[in-house]
């Protein structure tokens, strides 16, 4: 059975006249672009350990097939702002997974996307825990129930923001969590 046992996060941008090479030039920004990616859905797996992006790109073999959560929009209208963010959201029982989310709008500021994504996260590890919260009070007022609850120990975000090439090249933002062995 495969559980990943590490994750780690990183983020890009990349600028290109071709939609594709934009993507690409976002990928090598967040330095993932020698892998395969393949996308999976939104669990933090129990036990998975965070790590740094330099510890591990040291595992990885370029061609490698790597699984990921990812966010990704792009953009070729001047100056529209866009942003991709990978929320985060691990409960305090260790034996019990966490919460991943993906959000990628247009028009919202890197804080803006990047709460939201959190909120999500959190959102969604709540409902599986059973703690009771106002799903329509703003991110601050639920983070503190969730906080107090005693049952999420820590929530973050990972978020790239950019605003379309302004004269009109394609503009890619990415936000992924890298799952290893």
């Amino acid at each position: 059975m495969y559980v990943p046992k590490k994750i780690f996060f990183t983020k890009g941008v990349g600028k290109h006249k071709e939609y594709l090479a934009s993507f690409e030039t976002a990928l090598r920004d967040a330095k993932i672009e020698k892998y395969n990616l393949v996308s999976v859905s939104s669990i933090y797996p129990v036990g998975c350990r965070r790590i740094t992006v330099e510890k591990g790109l040291q595992e990885l073999k370029p061609g490698q097939i790597v699984h990921a959560v990812m966010a990704r929009i792009a953009t070729n209208e001047p100056n529209r702002l866009i942003s991709s963010s990978i929320g985060v959201a691990i409960p305090t029982d260790k034996s019990m997974y966490g919460y991943l989310s993906e959000h990628h709008p247009y028009g919202e500021t890197e804080k803006v996307s990047g709460d939201y994504a959190e909120d999500l996260a959190a959102s969604m590890l709540a409902t599986t825990l059973g703690i009771d919260f106002n799903s329509d009070e703003a991110w601050n007022e639920k983070e503190q129930v969730f906080k107090m609850s005693g049952q999420i120990v820590n929530t973050f975000n990972i978020t790239q923001s950019a605003k379309g090439d302004k004269n009109g090249l394609w503009t890619t933002v990415v936000s992924a969590a890298i799952l290893l062995p």
